[in-house]
């Protein structure tokens, strides 16, 4: 019989490295599994992330943050940047543990046309100058919308993306030719309902998850006033 190939250690490695991730996002709460989740979006899956929960363990985010920031230790970065209230968190701890002891900005969700917008306050802007080393940090990617919002913020301003760096991406999610680095790289597959398997096999369905956003206020955010 032959010997089975050997595995790349780097592979094994970063593969490890994978499992302890995903395993502390379950001790979070934030990973659900093995389930017949209803998503907004009205597809079916098997998994989910409630991104609110991610960021809810300080010394976890810490931790994650620390090495997505040794992971881009070998770039110089100026600022971190990111979008919504858990991806600042972890920008928060990106930019602790980075040696260039860059400062942190965010930016703000919302609508401009009918078209979704992500926006500087007008206090970072100086921050953001021409010629800036940007790493963009995220909790979770799932559609890459936000990222490619962000990526052209930057680059509105002159300054440029060095990278992204995120808890969770789906595989899937083209970033385009910025570096990336994400603790945990998996996707999960969606079912249209009359695809379903889990519908078909006559799993209940778990529609927590989008009565909870439906019960949230929605916030607006309005164009700031000009003159």
């Amino acid at each position: 019989m032959s010997a089975a190939p050997k595995k790349d250690p780097a592979a094994v490695e970063a593969e490890v490295r994978e499992k302890i991730h995903l395993e502390i996002l379950k001790r979070t709460g934030a990973y659900h599994a093995n389930d017949h989740v209803l998503l907004p979006s009205g597809h079916h899956t098997t998994e989910y992330i409630e991104k609110t929960l991610v960021t809810t363990e300080p010394s976890f985010t810490e931790g994650l943050g620390a090495v997505i920031a040794k992971h881009f230790a070998p770039w110089p970065v100026d600022v971190v940047l990111s979008t919504g209230p858990g991806a600042l968190i972890l920008s928060h701890c990106v930019a602790r543990a980075h040696p260039s002891r860059p400062v942190v900005v965010y930016g703000t969700k919302g609508l401009s046309g009918g078209k979704r917008r992500v926006s500087l306050p007008v206090e970072f802007q100086r921050l953001l100058r021409p010629g800036a080393k940007v790493l963009l940090v995220e909790d979770l990617v799932s559609t890459g919308s936000t990222l490619s919002l962000l990526i052209d913020l930057v680059e509105q301003h002159g300054a440029h993306v060095v990278g992204i760096g995120c808890l969770w991406r789906r595989t899937s999610v083209d970033c385009g030719s910025k570096p990336v680095f994400s603790l945990v790289s998996r996707d999960f597959p969606t079912y249209d309902p009359e695809d379903c398997p889990l519908c078909k096999k006559g799993v209940a369905l778990n529609e927590e998850f989008v009565r909870r956003r439906s019960h949230r206020k929605p916030s607006a955010v309005q164009e700031p006033k000009r003159g």
